[in-house]
């Protein structure tokens, strides 16, 4: 028997036109679909992430913009029309407002109360979850239930705990012994009150947050540490703090910024006067001097101006947050 002849298929070439169709028809049809092709290809990336800038630019750039406009001229609230340039005067007459530096010391010292135990606490939990421990999916998601609590809901509770004739905070202070205190009256007492609600909401999603950085740290280390005689506590100390570094330094940064901004917790244990931050303005925060100022003073100019130094204050945090985390890989 012979062999078939093989039969050798010719690479494609331009389609051969059509009926009707004139000599090079189809070559420009071809031309054209890769045309579309590359078009398609370069273009189409920015086609889709352009409904994020869209957005971001309607409600990011231009309020940032505008209130910038705002904060260099006196304008009021009751007549937004009738802007007159007032330059840096908004921003000097800040300067000397004693309830602006209250507001400021008042952020600092919520924000110390509330990031350093919220913190110190996750580290804690997610070093206890780590390990094996039962039951630990319905541990994690508890730890982050606080988190997905309304702001609002979470307030109120805490304003009834911490209730000066009927709180529950009072009636246990009582069965050890000590005296009820006025918890949305008094200055430290308003603190620690508002940064516990802080803490509350917060410490589960830190923990959850330092939970995944332990989970990448290599066991090989954990197991050198105990074959050289390294206690459970010892290995924390010397592996997993170690390790987790930029973690840490990225949920006080996030934890910082989160501090400055701090607004629905006071303005909602503040009661119908919330905006003041109580009677003596002891617990009113940067956000809530702002709201005041806008608000309830009309001040639109001079709530601009707190806006922007709250700005400037966040990139100084995220400025040295990055100086930081830049000094970390060096070292590392």
């Amino acid at each position: 028997m012979t062999a078939a002849p093989a039969t050798t298929e010719l690479p494609p070439g331009p389609a051969d036109p059509g009926p009707g169709e004139r000599p090079g028809t189809a070559d420009r049809r071809t031309a054209r679909r890769s045309r579309r092709y590359r078009w398609d290809v370069r273009y189409s990336p920015y086609a889709f992430v352009a409904p994020f800038f869209l957005f971001f630019a309607a409600f990011g750039i231009f309020p940032l913009l505008w209130t910038g406009w705002a904060s260099l001229h006196r304008m009021e609230l009751t007549a937004p029309g009738r802007a007159r340039w007032a330059g840096l005067h908004n921003y000097l007459r800040l300067l000397d407002d004693a309830f602006f530096w209250n507001a400021l010391g008042n952020t600092a010292v919520i924000g110390a109360l509330s990031t350093v135990p919220q913190l110190l606490m996750a580290l804690g939990l997610a070093h206890l979850l780590h390990h094996r421990l039962r039951a630990a999916t319905f541990w994690r998601v508890a730890l982050l239930a606080p988190y997905a609590t309304s702001i609002a809901a979470a307030t109120l509770v805490f304003v009834l705990l911490y209730g000066r004739d009927y709180g529950m905070v009072n009636w246990a202070l009582g069965l050890a012994g000590a005296g009820p205190v006025d918890w949305q009256n008094g200055t430290w007492a308003a603190r620690a009150a508002v940064s516990s609600i802080v803490i509350w909401r917060w410490t589960g999603y830190n923990a959850l947050i330092y939970l995944a950085a332990m989970q990448a740290v290599p066991d090989e280390l954990y197991e050198s540490a105990a074959l050289d005689g390294a206690s459970r506590l010892a290995q924390f100390r010397h592996v997993t703090v170690p390790a987790l570094r930029p973690t840490i330094l990225f949920t006080v940064v996030v934890s910082t910024i989160g501090a400055t901004q701090l607004f629905g917790e006071p303005l909602l244990f503040g009661g119908a006067g919330g905006q003041k931050g109580g009677a003596s303005h002891q617990f009113q925060t940067l956000g809530l001097y702002l709201y005041e100022q806008g608000w309830f003073s009309f001040h639109l100019g001079r709530a601009s101006a707190v806006a922007w130094t709250m700005f400037v204050i966040l990139l100084l945090v995220a400025g040295a947050g990055g100086l930081v985390a830049r000094r970390l890989r060096e070292d590392g």
